[in-house]
């Protein structure tokens, strides 16, 4: 390999023998065992192969009544093979769907633990982005509740002295971006024994987390946590970093696929429409106009720059067009404070780079716009998988210019779906450019987007050239400038490979 991995120095699944513990109730049966492999690995991809309830799981009576009281009626096949395993104290990578279930299938048995000893800090959960590390927290706090759990964020944008006084509570449930956490172990000496006895880290979007620019920060906190903790790893994408993982684990990880690939849910209607590149923003408005008609309760509209995400987003500031921003060139009390009048319902509308493609789940997302394609098909997965969640159904509609149009085919290929042409009347669209009507569309919008231009001289972009000069030199310092070009035109290369 090209690239040094974080495998070896230190491991991420822990170097313990694996000694199953009794459980109440034994896990389901797993068909063709092969105890004599290192890993044992699990694939399914029929979704009627199982019947159990969550009683069935070997959890405790309180919470099943949790699952109930929350609606979740039944496991969903993540959470069906996975949490008896690491109720039985295996190291566990489980691999599903967005909006398969993920973070129920590893809260639920570390609650279950934690019920019977509970102290603190009990788990660690790593996240790559700030916002998920709060949606999680607001789902552990849900799912957790007859437990009166203690659950603390710590990530980048906030007040450290504060989060190293919530730390030193020994909450139950620390959640942390890399970054962040790193600097508070390496930082406080008083830190560092909070998680002494910790008996659980999970990787929430392992790939990302694992992603070669986090390599430092990983290999520093795995430093202070204990060798016999249980490491949970979840994902809706396999990467290289992961297989290798696998593949080296000395422990006996309990590996679980739920399909080979990358795929979407099948209730998630996946379209595109083909835009001229100069009008992009005038099909947009058209959308929007007909979320009503269409049913569409919330939007999330993706773009592939902060520059472009602020500069829609003064867009339709201009044309009055309810709408929040979302990209890392805000500061943390504004990024919370978007996706709070998001999620509370009081904006429909969430422009978005791909920070908020991971984890996020937000019930009322109906509809899923890429503004701008990604150069990815793991991105697209990522991106469409804010709707159709839980069984929901969900539409994704892409724009395709003319610059466009490998990208979109090689994504069909990787997901194995051809996506289908969304109804969008391209002269009723186009005819709105001759009118003159306020704060609507056609002059309009490009009366607002020379406004918004000018506006764009407020700092921002000075902003941007001093965030992307310190990134840069992060890089340069952990000597991953070229490290990550070679590892870019890898994934490429195995996206090409995997559509052939």
């Amino acid at each position: 390999m090209e690239e040094d991995t974080i495998v070896d120095q230190p491991p991420l699944f822990s170097k313990k023998k694996f000694t199953p513990k009794v459980s109440e109730k034994p896990p389901p049966v797993i068909e063709n065992p092969q105890p004599n492999e290192p890993l044992e690995v699990e694939k399914s991809c029929d979704p009627e192969s199982y019947t159990l309830s969550f009683s069935d799981l070997g959890l405790a009576d309180w919470a099943t009544r949790t699952c109930k009281e929350l609606g979740m009626k039944k496991p969903t096949q993540v959470q069906h093979h996975c949490i008896p395993r690491i109720l039985a104290g295996q190291d566990v990578l489980g691999l599903a769907q967005t909006g398969s279930g993920k973070t129920a299938a590893f809260a639920l048995p570390i609650f279950n633990r934690l019920a019977e000893n509970p102290y603190g800090v009990f788990a660690l959960v790593i996240t790559p982005t700030r916002e998920l590390g709060y949606q999680l927290a607001e789902q552990f706090r849900a799912l957790g509740a007859s437990l009166h759990l203690r659950c603390a964020v710590v990530v980048g944008g906030m007040d450290m002295i504060t989060q190293a006084q919530a730390l030193m509570q020994h909450p139950h449930v620390v959640i942390a971006t890399p970054g962040r956490i790193k600097v508070l172990l390496e930082q406080n000496p008083d830190i560092p024994s909070v998680f002494s006895k910790t008996k659980f880290l999970v990787l929430d979007e392992a790939d990302r987390v694992l992603d070669v620019g986090f390599e430092e920060e990983l290999s520093a906190i795995f430093q202070y946590l204990p060798k016999d903790r249980q490491t949970l790893l979840f994902s809706a994408t396999m990467t290289e970093n992961l297989q290798t993982l696998l593949e080296v684990s000395a422990n006996k990880a309990y590996f679980y696929e739920q399909y080979e690939g990358f795929k979407t849910v099948e209730s998630l209607k996946q379209q595109y429409v083909f835009v001229p590149k100069n009008v992009k923003d005038v099909y947009l408005l058209h959308i929007l106009s007909k979320m009503e008609d269409m049913g569409v309760r919330s939007a999330i509209i993706f773009v592939s720059t902060c520059r472009s995400c602020h500069l829609l987003s003064l867009l339709l500031e201009e044309l009055e067009q309810p709408a929040v921003g979302l990209h890392s060139h805000k500061s943390q009390a504004l990024r919370l404070s978007a996706l709070h009048r998001f999620k509370s319902g009081q904006t429909p509308i969430l422009l978005a780079t791909d920070v908020a493609s991971r984890g996020l789940d937000i019930p009322t997302v109906d509809l899923v716009i890429n503004y701008d394609i990604p150069r990815y098909a793991r991105d697209y997965v990522h991106r469409v998988g804010r709707t159709a969640r839980a069984g929901r159904g969900g539409l994704a509609v892409s724009f395709v210019t003319q610059i466009d149009v490998d990208l979109i085919h090689e994504i069909e290929a990787v997901v194995g779906k051809q996506l289908d042409k969304f109804e969008c009347k391209e002269n009723d669209v186009l005819a709105e450019i001759t009118k003159a009507t306020p704060l609507l569309y056609g002059i309009s919008v490009y009366k607002a987007k020379r406004i918004a231009t000018m506006k764009m001289d407020d700092g921002f972009e000075q902003k941007a050239e001093e965030r992307k000069a310190q990134k840069l030199k992060t890089l340069s310092e952990k000597g991953l400038v070229k490290e990550k070009t070679r590892k870019r035109r890898r994934s490429k290369s195995a996206s090409a490979e995997e559509s052939k």
